[in-house]
């Protein structure tokens, strides 16, 4: 199946539905790690919009881009967990709204 039979406002479609997806759990979840996954799916709705274009324009820049899109992803998946874990271990929680880390 080509990129080129289905139509590129399709994928943009999706595109869009996975970031607001994502963005809507970023605002209404309190969980850390769930805020971190969603967003990983910002992130790669981004990257599927990046693909969809580069493979309707013929060029491969936006491929090329989403390679770096993913290690700034993987980057943040580690950094973040990492910081859950020492929050979790300092505060025994994973919940952001439970977490004033400027009160004594």
């Amino acid at each position: 199946m080509n990129l080129t039979s289905i139509p590129l406002e399709y994928y943009l479609a999706l595109s869009s539905i996975i970031f607001v997806i994502g963005a809507a759990g970023v605002i209404t979840r309190r969980n850390a790690i769930i805020i971190f996954m969603c967003i990983e799916m910002m992130l790669n709705a981004v990257n599927l919009t990046l693909v969809a274009f580069s493979a309707y324009l013929g060029d491969s820049a936006g491929q090329m881009f989403v390679f770096f899109v993913m290690a700034v992803a993987a980057a943040e998946a580690a950094v973040g967990l990492a910081i859950v874990l020492a929050l979790f271990r300092s505060r025994q929680t994973v919940y952001v709204d439970e977490v004033n880390l400027m009160k004594w």
